[in-house]
């Protein structure tokens, strides 16, 4: 038995763990990986599988555009611990994340990964032949799965990330600090400059 949750902050450690027992290093340098690199998923599409205490599967959804000026979604990394796997952990994964995403009011969701295995969730490449990845990847494998009917048609260009970066460090500690109360709230202003964020 198992049960699906959205994540929270006390599931990362036990994700992250899952990720790099399911996929190693390899998951930092696929081409997927550069449109999650320093970017926060899509608010409330991350999702974890659970038999009772222990973390055993994950999904996540991030913001791209498929090309100028059409917003989409990423899927991935779909992870299963090795010992769970064949149990429609995967599979029910999949499924709560394209039911969110659709009732969160998303149009396209597009993935990398086996046309055969996705192929069940309405993914294929049929519409993504014009648009490509920012690195090597194979193009029968960019997939694409509309929500909405006709949200893909005539996608042409760069697949790029869009959502919201992970705060600077040095700038999350400082709206820490000031909100527990440990500096005062007039910073001065050379300090201030000091921990902008950089324009992106």
């Amino acid at each position: 038995m198992f049960t699906i949750h959205h994540v929270t902050q006390c599931d990362i450690p036990a994700r992250e763990a899952l990720l790099d027992e399911v996929m190693g290093e390899a998951r930092f340098i696929k081409t997927a990986a550069r449109l999650r690199d320093n970017r926060l998923p899509a608010e409330g599409l991350s999702f974890i599988a659970r038999a009772k205490a222990r973390v055993i599967g994950s999904v996540q959804l991030w913001h791209v555009a498929a090309g100028p000026q059409r917003p989409a979604l990423l899927l991935g990394p779909l992870a299963v611990a090795s010992d769970r796997r064949n149990r429609g952990i995967g599979t029910a994964l999949v499924r709560q994340a394209l039911d969110e995403a659709r009732q969160h009011g998303h149009g396209i969701v597009l993935l990398v990964g086996d046309a055969p295995y996705y192929g069940r969730f309405g993914f294929s490449s049929q519409k993504t032949q014009a648009l490509w990845l920012p690195g090597p990847h194979e193009r029968d494998r960019l997939l694409g799965h509309e929500l909405t009917a006709g949200a893909l048609d005539g996608a042409r260009g760069l697949v790029h990330a869009t959502g919201r970066f992970v705060p600077k460090p040095e700038l999350s500690a400082l709206v820490a600090e000031l909100s527990a109360g440990l500096i005062p709230a007039a910073v001065p202003r050379r300090r201030e400059a000091s921990f902008a964020p950089r324009a992106a």
